[in-house]
């Protein structure tokens, strides 16, 4: 499946994606891509980042490929686990999900029920977790649970930290390779 046949609705992590984080880049450059805004990036309620996701979908025309980031990704694979239109959902590309009990995470940082009412089976769609091996914010351990939970690939980024600007990972070609890769396997 082409970029041009879907709807990417690139998810950001807590504090939102600064104009050189990979996911804002990744906004302007694919055509069909856009953020999903939320109401407050700093002080994340669980339930509002879901329906304003779920909200994005229910819009969506076109098939969609989810593309969270940290907290982000919890957030997209969750509002998967929510639809109620799981049809239109084509894939998932989850970077570096955070565990939520992590010694790096300031304890309240957190809303708790990103992780009570996180999925706690296969999300039913293609999709891949891609995770650092040097996360501070989640051991790659925790990454292969989740990999193995919600039913998707594990690529693993190596010594990454957290996988995003402040690690080095500004327009990060790699991840796009591995988005397209993704992209490649659906059926059209």
């Amino acid at each position: 499946m082409r970029v041009s046949d879907l709807d990417i609705l690139i998810i950001p992590g807590l504090g939102g994606s600064g104009p050189d984080h990979w996911q804002s880049r990744w906004a302007q450059k694919l055509s069909t891509a856009r953020l999903v805004e939320q109401g407050d990036w700093l002080q994340p309620d669980r339930d509002d980042w879901i329906a304003n996701i779920l909200r994005e979908i229910d819009a969506a025309r076109r098939p969609i490929a989810l593309v969270g980031h940290s907290l982000g990704s919890i957030a997209a694979a969750s509002a998967i686990a929510e639809t109620s239109t799981p049809e239109k959902i084509a894939a998932a590309f989850l970077v570096a999900p955070p565990d939520p009990a992590a010694a790096a995470l300031p304890p309240g940082l957190i809303d708790p029920r990103f992780k009570e009412k996180a999925p706690q089976a296969a999300l039913g769609v293609p999709g891949v977790i891609v995770a650092s091996r040097s996360d501070a914010f989640a051991d790659f351990s925790y990454a292969e649970r989740l990999a193995q939970l919600w039913g998707l690939d594990l690529a693993d980024a190596g010594d990454a930290g957290h996988i995003n600007a402040e690690s080095g990972h500004g327009p990060w070609p790699e991840g796009l390779m591995r988005l397209a890769g993704l992209f490649s396997k659906l059926a059209p």
